[in-house]
C-alpha cells in the first residue's frame, strides 16, 4: 500500500513579504554613514595651517670708506754704521795709557791712546838742532856772497869765485829746507804718539792694554787698537726684488723727491723710525735677481745699533684716493677675492675685486668696487649670492688697536693714510 507523507500546510506556505520602505527612509540610511565619516575624519586629518615663508635674514651694510692713502712696499734689512774706522797707530812703540772706556760714545778728536813719546821727542830735538845748524850755514853763505858781490866791481875777485859762493848759498838754503822738513816729520811722529778719534761715534773695546808694543804703519800694516762706528746718522741696508725695483724706477721718473722710508724693529708695533732712501746699487745680482739698496736714518740717541734687523717700508708713490672696506668682509672663492654687495631690492651678489694692503684693519680695494656699492660688513654667514636679505645700514672705521703681528714676516705691500 502506497503511503504518501503528509505535508504540513504551514511549511509549504510562502514567507510573508517584507514591508516596503519609503524613499525618504532609504535616503536617510545612505546619508547617515556619510555624516558619521565627516564627523570622524577631522580626528585623522592634520588641521594645522600651512607654514609661512621664512623671513629674509638681516645683514649690516655700508658703503666703502673713501680716503687719501699712501702705499708702501715692504723690505727686510739690517742696520749698519754710516762710517767705520779701525784705529791703528801711525808710529810703533809701547802703549802707555788708554783714555776711554770700552763701548762709550767718543767725540771727534778725543784722545784714545798714548804711545811712549820719549824716542820721538829725542828725534824731534835732533831734527831741530840740525835745522839750526843748516840755518847758521845759510847765514854764513849769504854773508860771504854779499862781500864777494861788493868786491866784484873792483875786480878784486874772479867771477868763478862769485859763482861758487852763490852755489854754496843755494846749497845752504836747500839743506835748511831739508832740515825743516825733518823737523816737521819728527813733529808729526811726536803728534802720532797720541792716537785720537778721527770720527764721532760709539767705540768698541780696546784690543791692546798698556805695556804692549804696537806696530805702526800706513794702511793695514799697523796693529788694530779698536774700532769706532758712526751711528748718527745710521744706514739701513736691504735687498729688493727686480719687480719692486722696476716699480720704484717707473715712479721715480714721475717725481724727483727723495723717497721716504719708515722702519720698525722686531719688538715694535709701529714704524717709529723715519728716514730717506739715499743709495741704490748700479746693478742687480744675477744669481738672486735682487738689487741692494740703502736708507739713511737719524739716530741722535744711538739707540739703533749696527747688525739689528728691521722691517722697512718704502713709499711707492704719491697719495692716491682709495676705497676701503673691513678686511673681515673679504671672502675667498678659490683663487678670487670677493665682496658681497646688496642692491636696492635686497638681492645679494658676489663682486670680484682686486685688493691692496691693509690699513688699521681696513683693506684697500683697487678695482671691482664702486663708492656707491653697499657692502655687507656684518652677518656675512647668513647671506648667499642670489638670495634676498634685509639690509640694515651700519658704519665702520679704522681700528684703533695696533697691529699685533710684531714678529711676523712682512707682507708684500702696505699703506698708510696720507697726511692732510
Amino acid at each position: 500500500m502506497n503511503m504518501v507523507p503528509r505535508i504540513d500546510a504551514a511549511a509549504e506556505a510562502p514567507p510573508p513579504a517584507a514591508p516596503r520602505r519609503s524613499r525618504w527612509t532609504r535616503l536617510a540610511l545612505v546619508a547617515l554613514p556619510v555624516v558619521a565619516i565627516a564627523a570622524i575624519a577631522p580626528r585623522f586629518i592634520d588641521t594645522q595651517p600651512a607654514a609661512a615663508a621664512p623671513t629674509p635674514p638681516t645683514v649690516t651694510v655700508a658703503r666703502p670708506l673713501v680716503r687719501e692713502v699712501r702705499e708702501w712696499d715692504d723690505y727686510v734689512g739690517r742696520f749698519s754704521p754710516s762710517r767705520t774706522v779701525e784705529i791703528r797707530p801711525r808710529v810703533s812703540g809701547e802703549v802707555t795709557a788708554i783714555h776711554f772706556k770700552d763701548g762709550e760714545i767718543v767725540k771727534q778728536g778725543q784722545l784714545l791712546f798714548t804711545i811712549d813719546q820719549r824716542p820721538f821727542a829725542a828725534a824731534l830735538a835732533e831734527a831741530r838742532a840740525n835745522a839750526a845748524s843748516a840755518r847758521s850755514a845759510l847765514a854764513l853763505a849769504k854773508a860771504d856772497l854779499g862781500r864777494a858781490l861788493r868786491l866784484i866791481d873792483d875786480e878784486a875777485i874772479s867771477a868763478g869765485e862769485v859763482d861758487a859762493l852763490r852755489a854754496r848759498q843755494q846749497a845752504a838754503e836747500a839743506a835748511l829746507a831739508a832740515a825743516d822738513a825733518r823737523v816737521r816729520s819728527r813733529a808729526l811722529d811726536m803728534e802720532f804718539t797720541q792716537v785720537r778719534a778721527p770720527i764721532a761715534g760709539r767705540i768698541s773695546d780696546r784690543r791692546v792694554d798698556p805695556g804692549n808694543q804696537v806696530a805702526g804703519g800706513e794702511g793695514t800694516g799697523g796693529t788694530v787698537l779698536t774700532v769706532i762706528n758712526a751711528l748718527d746718522p745710521i744706514y739701513f741696508s736691504f735687498d729688493g726684488s727686480e719687480a719692486l725695483f722696476l716699480k720704484m724706477q717707473r715712479q721715480r721718473g714721475q717725481t724727483s723727491a727723495a723717497e721716504p722710508v719708515e722702519v720698525r724693529l722686531q719688538d715694535e708695533a709701529d714704524y717709529r723710525w723715519h728716514g730717506r732712501l739715499d743709495f741704490t746699487d748700479n746693478g742687480l745680482d744675477p744669481r738672486s735677481g735682487t738689487i741692494r739698496g740703502r736708507a739713511v736714518l737719524a739716530n741722535p740717541g744711538y739707540f739703533l745699533t749696527p747688525g739689528m734687523f728691521g722691517n722697512m717700508r718704502l713709499a711707492s708713490g704719491g697719495t692716491v684716493r682709495g676705497l676701503l672696506v673691513p678686511d673681515a668682509a673679504v671672502q675667498t672663492d678659490q683663487a678670487r677675492k670677493t665682496l658681497l654687495v646688496v642692491d636696492d631690492k635686497g638681492l645679494v651678489s658676489a663682486r670680484p675685486v682686486t685688493l691692496g694692503p691693509v690699513i688699521d684693519g681696513l683693506r684697500i680695494v683697487r678695482s671691482g668696487l664702486a663708492a656707491s656699492d653697499r657692502v655687507i660688513i656684518a652677518g656675512i654667514q647668513m647671506a648667499q649670492p642670489g638670495a634676498t636679505v634685509t639690509a640694515k645700514p651700519g658704519r665702520f672705521g679704522p681700528s684703533s688697536a695696533p697691529d699685533a703681528q710684531v714678529a711676523a714676516a712682512p707682507i708684500s705691500a702696505a699703506a698708510t693714510f696720507a697726511s692732510p
